[in-house]
Order: C-alpha cells, then sequence, then structure tokens
C-alpha cells in the first residue's frame, strides 16, 4: 500500500511564475481578475507578482500596483531578488516575501550574475530582517535535481544549500525541478531526505512538464512525505534563463489527479477551470492541459 497524505496544499505560481515570460503584455485588470478567480475556487496560498526590474521582466512592471488592489485571500507571496525588491515589497504592503537562489553556480550567474554562495550572502541579512518584521519567508530552491548549463546536480549540494536556508530560519523550502527533467526515484530521494533533515520548515515541490514526468514525479514526493506542491493554473510559465524549460506542472490537473486518489485541497474544480479561462485570452498560446481541454470540450458540446 502507499502512503499518502489525505490533504494537500496548493501553492498557485500563475500569477506571477506562470505570466512572467510571457511575450504578450498582460493587463493588470486581467491579471487582479485572473488573481480573484483563482481565490473563489479556493485557492488560499499564491504567488501574485515579482518585484524584479521591469528591465529584465517587463511582465511584472505592475508589482506594486497587484500587490495593492489584489484581494486579500489567504497567504499572498511576491519574489523579490535583492534589496530594492524588498524594499518595494514592502512598502507596498506584503505580508509574504519568496527569495530565490538556484543551486547551479552557472544558471545563478545567468540569472542574477552572482555565485550561489555571493547571492546567499546578499540575501542573509534581507531574510534576516524580513523574520524580525514577522514577514513569511519563501526560500525558493532553483535546479535542484538538474542544470541547463551543469546537468545534474549532486542532491548533497541541494541539501547544503537548504540547510543554511533553514538556519536562517526561513519559513518554507520551495525545491524545483526547474528544467524538468527529474524522474520520480530522484524526486522521491531528494524530498524523502528533505522531510527528514528539515521537520520543522514547510517543503513544498515545484515540477516543470517538459518530459510530461510532473505528475509523476508528484506522486512520488507525495509518498515521501510531501503535502505542499507549487503548480500554474494552465500550465502556464517557464524560466526566461532556463534554456528547454517549458510551463509548469498545470494546477488543475494535480487537483484532479489527488481528487480521485480521494486527496483532499480545498479547491472546487469547476471554478479553477473557469479561472483559467479568465487568463487565457490574454496568453500568447491557447492552454491545452488535459483537465481545461475536457473542460473546453464539455462547453463546446
Amino acid at each position: 500500500m502507499f502512503s499518502l497524505p489525505k490533504e494537500v496544499t496548493i501553492i498557485e505560481v500563475g500569477p506571477r511564475d506562470g505570466l512572467q515570460n510571457e511575450s504578450r503584455e498582460v493587463p493588470t485588470a486581467a491579471k487582479i481578475d485572473f488573481i480573484k478567480a483563482l481565490q473563489d475556487a479556493g485557492i488560499r496560498e499564491m504567488e501574485i507578482t515579482s518585484f524584479v526590474s521591469p528591465k529584465w521582466v517587463p511582465q511584472m512592471k505592475d508589482a506594486q500596483e497587484i500587490t495593492e488592489q489584489a484581494p486579500a485571500a489567504g497567504r499572498q507571496i511576491v519574489l523579490t531578488p535583492n534589496e530594492k525588491g524588498v524594499e518595494r515589497a514592502l512598502a507596498s504592503g506584503a505580508k509574504a516575501v519568496a527569495v530565490f537562489v538556484g543551486v547551479s553556480d552557472s544558471f545563478n550567474k545567468k540569472n542574477i550574475n552572482k555565485t550561489t554562495s555571493e547571492s546567499l550572502e546578499a540575501l542573509t541579512p534581507l531574510i534576516r530582517r524580513l523574520k524580525t518584521e514577522g514577514l513569511f519567508v519563501r526560500a525558493c530552491i532553483s535546479t535542484a535535481f538538474y542544470c541547463p548549463y551543469e546537468g545534474k546536480v549532486d542532491p548533497e549540494n541541494t541539501l547544503a544549500l537548504c540547510r543554511q536556508f533553514a538556519d536562517l530560519g526561513v519559513d518554507e523550502l520551495s525545491v524545483a525541478d526547474t528544467i524538468g527533467m527529474a524522474n520520480p526515484l530522484e524526486s522521491h530521494g531528494l524530498f524523502r531526505d528533505l522531510k527528514r533533515q528539515f521537520p520543522d520548515t514547510l517543503i513544498a515541490a515545484h515540477f516543470h512538464d517538459t518530459r510530461k514526468m510532473a505528475l509523476a514525479n508528484i506522486f512520488a514526493a507525495l509518498q515521501a512525505g510531501v503535502d505542499r506542491f507549487d503548480s500554474s493554473a494552465g500550465g502556464l510559465g517557464g524560466c526566461p534563463f532556463a534554456p528547454g524549460a517549458t510551463g509548469n506542472v498545470a494546477t488543475e490537473d494535480v487537483v484532479g489527479m489527488l481528487h480521485r486518489m480521494d486527496i483532499t485541497t480545498g479547491i472546487d474544480e469547476n471554478r479553477l477551470l473557469e479561472a483559467v479561462s479568465v487568463i487565457e485570452p490574454y496568453v500568447a498560446s491557447p492552454v491545452t492541459t488535459g483537465m481545461y481541454t475536457l473542460y473546453k470540450n464539455r462547453n463546446e458540446d
């Protein structure tokens, strides 16, 4: 018999990770409508925007407006890459902040022009400040399994980086298969070790669906004791600094799988699919995820 949790928390990343690399500018009002529709579906934890430089990620230039105008429902997380981003997030009233570092030096340099250790050094005082001010801090660990430039990443390097963040007192570790190359054995092994080594830290798994392995990797992580998963409505997303990385695993497909295994999420599937329909007209490519395709076909009949 499988050992699986009875309840899972979904951390929706569509409004941030899903839209950050969109080639078409998505209006602020459409983003807020998307966030509200996701909340109406029952999602209570969500990455809503990113306080990055508009020069590098123009889609996120409205981060302040999103943070100030999005309806408050549950935990709304904003990504902040550096001190300037933290200052902007705090000024906008953010209560939950995500920081990010890649395990791979090569990925980190391509992303923010720093090595992993240099990035951690720069983030250390920011994390301490955020915790002193009572904010929820989420550390996003990129290239936890594979790097587009260096290949397979040693799991011990991932665990060591997670240890440094845990020692700083972060509330959550979101550990990502950034380019979607992990397999279920690797997923189970790493998340088993993470759950054992960091019992007092929230652990979330973040999978991309490059090789259509995301659901299998989620099932493996469930067996390792993980009960928190990042996903993106419509399967939107992809990392601009990770060549070949396709979208995040689709929230509707993850929720559909979990519900059919009698694992509760608190999310209404029909309203979730309606939320996808809210954002689909604004993105460059049509949404073709399994559950959403069934939803569209059903509504067209």
